[in-house]
């Protein structure tokens, strides 16, 4: 297991932000254009010289494929109704059916947020209750979209749907659309564990687009320990969706990037 310890400051320590980085990294591809062969060399780099990202994440397509690429201690997650959040049940089954059926040990579905801000609770609820009862064995992270939920309080209202059907994560973004993580809502998803007495100490969080660097990074570490404390950051509480990071973070731990620690104030 990954050691942190409280003595970090996340922002000001590149090499030990870089570490947590990579071992809490998805390492991600969802371009439509996909194939084994790029599969294949995803799950290749997510077995760095450094160690292991915890997770690849890949279509429902490729889950299968993945899976068999990679030894058992790294994590293969699919994404169940994706990108756009629809409402169709059926669709959304299919999908984590897909995923079950491959051998992947997590799901990322994405919360109906279109029709969240139509009001359309009875949908939302709906169709995150039948993915949790088609999974029940597997981490199911749920993408709230928060950059076009936006309003403060559709974005609560979506952490709390999404803790009432049991998510064991709550993810920012899809990375697919303008607004992707920012740590104006990861302080609202993380206070919403937190405030949530069955959650506090078993809900995860997954910041996830628009991450490049360790440095970006670095910041929702700091905002993760802050509300949920230090022992919150393993992979089992604590994810990075990204796919350009992993440069960046052999750039650092090989030595060869300048150790540029996060601005003063970057949250």
């Amino acid at each position: 297991m990954l050691a942190t310890s409280p003595a970090i400051d996340w922002l000001q320590d590149p090499v030990a932000s870089a570490r947590l980085a990579l071992a809490c990294l998805d390492l991600t591809s969802l371009n439509d254009t996909d194939t084994e062969a790029d599969i294949a060399r995803l799950c290749e780099r997510a077995q760095s010289r450094f160690g292991p990202a915890a997770a690849v994440c890949v279509w429902p397509r490729l889950a299968a494929f993945a899976r068999r690429q990679l030894p058992a201690h790294l994590a293969v997650a699919a994404v169940a109704n994706f990108p756009d959040g629809s409402t169709d049940v059926q669709r959304a089954m299919r999908d984590t059916g897909t995923i079950v059926d491959s051998g992947a040990q997590e799901v990322d579905v994405v919360l109906p947020y279109a029709a969240l801000r139509q009001g359309d609770v009875a949908s939302v609820s709906a169709l995150l209750d039948a993915v949790r009862r088609a999974c029940p064995a597997l981490r199911l992270k749920v993408i709230l979209e928060t950059g076009e939920l936006q309003d403060e309080r559709l974005i609560l209202q979506a952490c709390r749907l999404a803790l009432d059907a049991g998510a064991d994560f709550l993810k920012t973004s899809t990375g697919k659309t303008p607004v992707s993580a920012t740590p104006q809502a990861a302080h609202l998803l993380l206070d919403a564990i937190r405030s949530d007495s069955h959650a506090a100490d078993r809900v995860g969080f997954k910041p996830s687009g628009g991450i490049r660097t360790v440095a970006d990074a670095a910041s929702y570490m700091a905002l993760c320990e802050e509300f949920l404390g230090t022992a919150s950051l393993t992979p089992a509480r604590f994810r990075i969706g990204a796919s350009s990071i992993l440069s960046d973070i052999e750039a650092i731990l090989g030595g060869t990037a300048p150790l540029v620690a996060a601005p003063a104030g970057t949250y």
